[in-house]
């Protein structure tokens, strides 16, 4: 996978976050919320992993 694939992934797992963030404010059931707060937990976890993996494509080279 190249760098712009793994950005292209990082910017689509962002939307998802965007979509949850929205249902967040949306809610006043306390279940929903803490459902929904760990839902973004989990998908900022892979957020990160996929940041982790362009600097270290970028770093090594192997998107250019």
């Amino acid at each position: 996978m190249s760098v712009d694939e793994t950005l292209a992934n990082v910017e689509a797992l962002f939307a998802r976050t965007e979509d949850l963030r929205a249902k967040l404010e949306q809610t006043d059931d306390p279940d929903a919320a803490n459902g929904i707060l760990e839902q973004l937990t989990e998908l900022l976890k892979e957020v990160e992993a996929e940041i982790r993996k362009a600097r270290q494509q970028a770093e090594s080279g192997a998107g250019a």
